[in-house]
């Protein structure tokens, strides 16, 4: 599977640009499948709700099933967050894997930047970004796209990957 990245600090933009470029790249006739990171817990169920009474009784894993989707929920149980190589390793198959998050591991990126969080830009010392989607006009090393061209984002992309 190809594997490419979407960083970023709070607030740039980078959920609303993976959320347009697997609509882009899935209209294009690829398979995209995504993975994000949380920097905190968080709860894919709710409180009463069966899987969440299996998993607070205990079950390491749960896996919620119905005719339209299918959620499997492991619960680390104070063990390691597991590498990203590892969570990619359980996905199906697919022509592009996007990635929010994962800053430091070494796949190719595309850094979102917006200039009103005044936030630095992580790109210029991380060989890893391969360019940054911007609001702003940046002088850089590297491609620069306006961070609303998500064509030639997704053609960038794309284009890195082999695809």
């Amino acid at each position: 599977m190809k594997v490419y990245g979407v960083v970023g600090w709070k607030n740039a933009g980078k959920t609303g640009l993976m959320e347009r470029l697997v609509t882009d790249i899935t209209q294009r006739g690829y398979s995209v499948s995504t993975v994000k990171h949380a920097h905190h817990s968080f709860d894919v169920d709710h409180a009463g709700k069966d899987s969440y009474r299996h998993r607070v009784a205990g079950a390491t894993q749960v896996l919620l099933a119905s005719r339209n989707r299918i959620a499997l929920m492991h619960e680390l149980r104070n063990a390691p967050e597991p590498p990203l190589e590892a969570l990619l390793a359980q996905l199906a198959p697919v022509d592009l894997v996007l990635i929010e998050g994962y800053k430091r591991d070494a796949h190719p990126k595309v850094e979102a930047h917006r200039a009103v969080t005044g936030n630095p830009l992580i790109a210029v010392d991380d060989p890893t970004i391969r360019a940054v989607a911007s609001d702003i006009a940046l002088e850089l090393d590297r491609p620069v796209f306006d961070l609303d061209d998500t064509a030639a984002i997704g053609d960038f992309i794309l284009a890195e990957v082999g695809l």
